[in-house]
């Protein structure tokens, strides 16, 4: 009588012991060249020569993913999914409330630090991803009116955001860079809410 095959062990599935990293790095270029979107868990599996199951245990969903790929230290979750639960009309308010305390911590300057890293590199298309597809994609169709404004409204707010980036933690102009996170917050909000739901003359 031939023995059962042996039960398969939970846990980590099997794979190189340089799976991860080899994960990381195909999933950078197909990032990169592709976008998030038109990137699949299962091309970067192949790509780095293991089971999409392997790269779902060591990342979790695509998101996650992506975010481990350019090094966020942050889940961009932890921002997105307060303002789902916030009106299209306070937008403009609660979006720098939430990201200037966040960039002034210790969690924010590793932020910030990726931030120049990516800039400074040849990463710069990730960044855009980032910005296109998660960040735009979540907000975008909430404030899409008129029809097709969406994207481009998102994209003057991303372009005021990355603007304190760089003037206040990056190449750090003062008084700016040393003012209150709220202060600076309260000051942008209503820039960012005309952004958003104002009426823009660089749209039709």
């Amino acid at each position: 009588m031939t023995a059962d095959p042996q039960p398969k062990r939970p846990g980590r599935p099997r794979g190189a012991s340089d799976a991860r990293e080899r994960i990381l790095a195909n999933a950078r270029e197909l990032f990169a060249r592709n976008g998030i979107d038109k990137t699949s868990i299962r091309a970067i599996a192949a790509a780095s020569g293991v089971d999409s199951a392997l790269v779902h245990h060591y990342f979790g969903t695509k998101q996650q993913l992506f975010t481990a790929a350019i090094n966020i230290p942050i889940d961009p979750m932890t921002i997105l999914v307060p303002l789902r639960d916030t009106p299209v009309e306070e937008l403009g308010s609660v979006l720098p409330a939430i990201l200037l305390p966040l960039w002034d911590s210790e969690m924010g300057a590793a932020l910030v630090a990726t931030i120049r890293s990516l800039l400074a590199g040849s990463d710069v298309s990730l960044v855009r991803s980032f910005l296109q597809e998660i960040i735009t994609a979540e907000v975008a169709p909430r404030v899409d009116n008129p029809p097709g404004s969406g994207r481009l409204r998102v994209q003057f707010v991303a372009s005021q955001l990355m603007g304190v980036v760089m003037a206040r933690y990056i190449v750090g102009v003062e008084p700016f860079a040393s003012l209150p996170a709220d202060r600076v917050a309260a000051t942008i909000a209503p820039t960012l809410q005309r952004y958003l739901t104002g009426d823009l003359p660089a749209i039709p």
